[in-house]
């Protein structure tokens, strides 16, 4: 009954490998290290990319979060419009001021990358989004034009698969011919919508990622394995590895030239081993088990859009995307939606969250648990209608 934010779920076999990688406590840095988990990860990563349909000079790295990927690939994008900046800085240089451009329905953790790169939050700029939720690219085009003709310097475009209110998906081609027109590096942010590029009718979300420099897809998100696991996709890694790459005298001992060192991938020197839990789940579940679940999925996302519908109180907020619904309260102002949200969550049989479309409060439903079934929806959504009920003749 956990339907708020992206739905994630924890299994036996996440667990157990959970259990067998705590004892273990390996530091994933180095090969010499840990070869059984830098051998798993790069194994996982592979499988990744393959069902992802990438092409072979897309290699990735495992993060924690999308928002730790997206800031080292913006750092790569940042290094090769700025040469050098990764040993003399930004500051005291002749440089303009970079750009990123995102949608205004896109992931906050593109202003904390920009804040944490020295690019300055004021310079990601949010373009609006289309009756569908998608970036408009008409305006992406005019905003990259004018801030040419401003001094400026586009860096990055920020394509989102799976907003994070409405889980939409950007049109990832038109954004790719934009970005090679203008130079400009292309990040894909797939953590939420990515994965379901697993699955044979949902190829499509995967048009246009070869054209891409960068892509973020988030496992604990749509493949079951528990949280944190992120695995962040950049064409040509060492374009990745060039820019973190560091090695002490204290460490030159145990890396090998000839194998990889995981720690040359990222800001991070020790890192868990990540990777266990990923390999067991998708042996476990195996890529058909996990289709068939995520379709599921999508079966009562769609169900749960035709309840609201149908209902004379309560109205779509947005088209139904993946497995995420956007509703309200017809004719009631925000606070009444919001209301009905706390009124919900603190009952302790439900948890939902809410959101804002086009100045709007609407109440957020996503799927994703795999103890989520239809009967815990309909359950929910009688509690959705009584809780209206409830709030309606009490006091304000």
């Amino acid at each position: 009954m956990f339907l708020a934010y992206f739905g994630w779920t924890t299994t036996a076999p996440g667990i157990l490998a959970e259990m067998i990688s705590a004892p273990l406590n390996v530091n994933a840095m180095t090969w010499r290290t840990s070869p059984a988990a830098t051998e798993l990860e790069t194994l996982v990563i592979d499988w990744l990319r393959q069902w992802m349909h990438l092409p072979p000079d897309f290699d990735g790295v495992v993060y924690d979060t999308a928002s730790v990927g997206i800031m080292h690939a913006l750092a790569v994008a940042r290094e090769e419009a700025a040469p050098s900046t990764r040993k003399i800085g930004l500051t005291g240089r002749d440089l303009p001021r970079f750009r990123i451009y995102t949608s205004d329905q896109a992931h906050s953790s593109a202003e904390k990358a920009a804040i944490a790169l020295g690019l300055g939050e004021e310079n990601v700029c949010r373009v609006p989004s289309d009756n569908k939720f998608r970036i408009e690219t008409s305006i992406l085009r005019k905003n990259v034009a004018q801030d040419r003709e401003s001094g400026f310097r586009p860096l990055a475009v920020i394509a989102t698969v799976g907003t994070t209110s409405t889980a939409s998906v950007d049109p990832v081609p038109e954004i790719a011919r934009l970005c090679r027109e203008e130079k400009m590096w292309l990040h894909i942010d797939g953590a939420y919508g990515g994965g379901f590029a697993i699955m044979p009718e949902y190829k499509w979300i995967a048009e246009g990622w070869n054209e891409a420099d960068s892509i973020i897809i988030n496992p604990h998100k749509t493949l079951f394995v528990p949280l944190d696991f992120s695995a962040l996709y950049v064409r040509d890694i060492e374009r990745l590895r060039r820019v973190f790459s560091l090695v002490p005298e204290y460490l030159r001992g145990d890396t090998l030239e000839s194998e990889r060192n995981y720690m040359d991938y990222g800001i991070q020197l020790g890192r868990r081993f990540r990777a266990l839990k990923a390999w067991m789940i998708w042996r476990a579940f195996g890529r058909e088990g996990m289709i068939a679940l995520m379709r599921e999925h999508l079966r009562l996302a769609r169900l749960f859009g035709e309840w609201v519908s149908a209902s004379d109180d309560f109205e779509l907020s947005a088209p139904v995307s993946l497995g995420v619904v956007c509703f309200r309260a017809k004719h009631e102002i925000d606070a009444f939606n919001s209301r009905i949200v706390e009124s919900i969550n603190q009952s302790g049989r439900a948890y939902l969250n809410q959101t804002k479309l086009r100045g709007q409060t609407v109440i957020r439903l996503g799927l994703g648990n795999i103890l989520t079934t239809e009967k815990h929806l309909r359950d929910a959504w009688e509690l959705i209608q009584e809780t209206v009920r409830s709030l309606a003749t009490s006091p304000p």
